[in-house]
């Protein structure tokens, strides 16, 4: 019932909002199996994209193709089905538990002819226990706390099974562990997976990195390639040194304000 990892592809996305234009001609393709991180300052436009990218909002002009199929020729149920988002500010009803909100993840895979099975409440439970918040599941949505939510919201999308993940700043209201668990997490699953971060580090880790400035896409590349000093300068206005980490070797970049 679940799709396996999918292509995603875009090309000449642009939108404006009340005449002021937030992209210009974007255009990238994604790799099935790909993690792909998608960085900005604020007001770049990443959220915009991702909204694009899922199909909440329609390109008014170019075209986003999953699997090489054109979404607006898709129904939003065909959508679902293949691709899950999960939003900076996702709205859920209060007056429902934890476990209520993920079960709406199964949503586009039930039908008169397919009603809600044995196979729902195990993928529900899946979901849950793989955020750590198997425990909260019969909390009401109104106790959570913004972290708690966000670890729904994750589940909630992962209910779903779909090919392609969308996840716009997942580690919002996150404690480090769980940021740290959630990221781990995610890059094992067996999905095409494209994450708008504003941690850089935690960007290091992805396949590939798309730079996002002024609604244009400026760099796309391998995060060693992308993430240079030069790019930190004029794109994120910082000044940047690159250490490394005696423990494993990795990579990783301290920040210092542009003189």
């Amino acid at each position: 019932m679940s799709q396996g990892a999918m292509t995603l592809g875009a090309s000449g996305l642009r939108w404006s909002a009340r005449g002021t234009p937030i992209l210009h001609d974007v255009g990238l393709e994604i790799a099935s199996g790909e993690t792909f991180g998608l960085i900005g300052p604020n007001g770049s436009g990443k959220s915009t994209l991702m909204r694009l990218l899922a199909g909440v909002l329609k390109p008014q002009g170019g075209e986003v193709r999953l699997d090489g199929r054109p979404v607006a020729r898709m129904t939003r149920r065909e959508v679902a089905q293949r691709l899950a988002l999960v939003e900076q500010q996702a709205a859920t009803a209060e007056r429902i538990t934890a476990r209520d909100a993920v079960e709406l993840g199964r949503t586009p895979w039930l039908s008169a002819l397919r009603p809600w099975s044995t196979e729902d409440d195990a993928i529900v439970a899946g979901s849950l226990e793989a955020v750590d918040m198997a425990g909260f599941a019969e909390r009401d949505w109104a106790t959570l706390s913004g972290g708690e939510r966000q670890r729904v919201h994750i589940a909630r999308a992962l209910a779903q099974r779909p090919g392609i993940l969308l996840l716009d700043e997942p580690t919002n209201h996150l404690d480090i562990h769980h940021q740290l668990s959630i990221l781990r997490f995610v890059a094992a699953l067996p999905v095409t997976t494209v994450l708008a971060l504003h941690d850089l580090n935690q960007a290091m880790s992805c396949d590939r990195l798309g730079v996002l400035h002024q609604g244009r896409l400026v760099a796309l590349g391998r995060p060693p390639e992308v993430l240079t000093p030069e790019l930190l300068r004029d794109v994120f206005k910082v000044r940047a040194t690159f250490l490394t980490d005696p423990g494993d070797d990795a990579r990783i970049i301290r920040f210092h304000a542009a003189s």
